[in-house]
């Protein structure tokens, strides 16, 4: 990857192509505590000795990365537990006479739930022998 011998800088277009031609540099985008913590050393390693960090900027730092991982794990029970309240509402269909709006005609389909499956992100009833996404079910009718 060129760099200007004047400025130091990197062109902008060489990095580009030489990140699209190694697939192995193309990763994700998100940025975690790996990352973040990756470029805390780096900015201690690279910084200026006779003008160190300040101390309260690299706590400020460290804060935002614990901050971070809470969001993280907060984000991960959330959506374990939105997964989990779908499959206990899924389980408690079964025997139930639902309805439900074919996508296809367009018309209103009741029948009674006969099985659940948890085999794909959203769960699928059973309903006249046909699978049905739980998110799609618009009625419920203790039979």
């Amino acid at each position: 990857m060129p760099i200007d011998g004047i400025t130091g800088t990197v062109d902008q277009s060489a990095q580009a192509a030489a990140l699209a031609a190694n697939p192995a540099t193309q990763k994700s985008q998100t940025m975690d505590s790996q990352v973040f913590m990756k470029l805390l050393v780096t900015q201690l390693q690279n910084q200026d000795p006779s003008s160190p960090m300040d101390t309260n900027q690299m706590i400020s730092q460290q804060t935002q990365l614990a901050m971070m991982e809470q969001l993280t794990n907060q984000t991960t029970t959330g959506n374990e537990n939105f997964s989990l309240q779908m499959r206990i509402a899924a389980a408690n269909l079964v025997g139930k006479q639902v309805s439900y709006t074919d996508a296809a005609t367009g018309t209103d389909i009741k029948g009674t739930a006969t099985a659940v499956s948890y085999a794909q992100s959203v769960p699928t009833v059973t309903v006249n022998g046909k699978e049905v996404n739980l998110d799609v079910i618009s009625g419920i009718k203790t039979t």
